[in-house]
């Protein structure tokens, strides 16, 4: 091949691969709307031609209206979603980078330390095994039913992945690479720092995707046991009163949130580990 054909193949291939991103992108999101479309006919005829009741299963434009009562108020309003979304989201949050964090270090101890690993991995599989459901009502009991509760709960159900995640990752370094940092010289620290957590950080963030979810669902199941506010009061609430539409709308917007966390670990990801996107290409 001629040197300058060459160049410009070269040139062109990054212009393909840009175009071409954009184009599954759009592609991907069309396929997400027309399943979402054909999800809401099928709900629609099946309550139609089934006659379903709507304290069974209420119609889509029911959901919508309960969603729309819920949404068109101000923020503050206590009839509407603003204060009870925001609180399940900060306790959420919170309790997301409290058991994060407790197991990426807990996962780097273990990684590095033998011992620490056979003095705790047996205690966090036996914690992981034990019942949520069984332990939430213990924690409600010894923190109450304010936010501690809910904050303790999200951390335990976000605590695991990431602890598993990061050991992984953290174990799974080449040989090579240590040895290499060996024959400079280097600190653990400094390999842990340029070689290990470089590598581990694939593994971390996938933990990070299931752990924000986890964190979610705790604070909603805390909710339900008992709480003054959030997410879990509104369904509660709306249970009680057999509003089936309102607990449809209620679940709307806690699916809508999981998807824009999802969405938000899913960015990070590609910004933090860009070299495991390149490589995917």
């Amino acid at each position: 091949m001629h040197p300058t054909a060459a160049a410009s193949a070269s040139q062109s291939a990054p212009r393909n691969l840009s175009r071409r991103k954009p184009r599954r992108a759009v592609n991907t999101s069309w396929i997400t709307l027309a399943g979402l479309a054909v999800l809401i006919a099928a709900w629609w005829l099946s309550v139609r031609l089934l006659h379903v009741p709507s304290y069974i299963l209420p119609e889509p434009l029911a959901v919508v209206r309960a969603l729309w009562s819920g949404l068109a108020v101000a923020p503050d309003s206590a009839t509407g979603y603003y204060l009870p979304l925001w609180s399940t989201f900060c306790n959420a949050a919170i309790g997301f980078a409290i058991g994060t964090g407790a197991g990426l270090v807990l996962g780097s101890l273990m990684a590095e330390s033998r011992t620490i690993e056979r003095l705790l991995m047996p205690y966090a599989f036996a914690l992981q095994s034990l019942p949520k459901v069984a332990i939430a009502p213990l924690i409600v009991i010894w923190l109450g039913f304010g936010d501690g509760s809910k904050i303790a709960i999200a951390a335990l159900l976000s605590f695991f992945p990431i602890l598993i995640n990061s050991f992984t990752g953290l174990r799974a370094v080449e040989p090579e690479r240590i040895d290499l940092m060996r024959s400079l010289s280097a600190s653990r620290l400094e390999t842990y720092r340029i070689v290990k957590l470089p590598n581990a950080a694939p593994y971390i963030f996938a933990g990070l995707d299931m752990a924000v979810v986890y964190a979610l669902l705790g604070t909603i199941v805390a909710e339900f046991l008992g709480a003054q506010r959030g997410m879990g009061v509104v369904i509660t609430q709306a249970q009680a009163v057999t509003d089936v539409a309102g607990v449809f709308a209620a679940l709307v917007i806690l699916g809508a949130m999981g998807i824009l966390l999802h969405a938000l670990v899913r960015r990070l990801e590609k910004r933090v580990v860009h070299w495991a996107d390149r490589n995917k290409r």
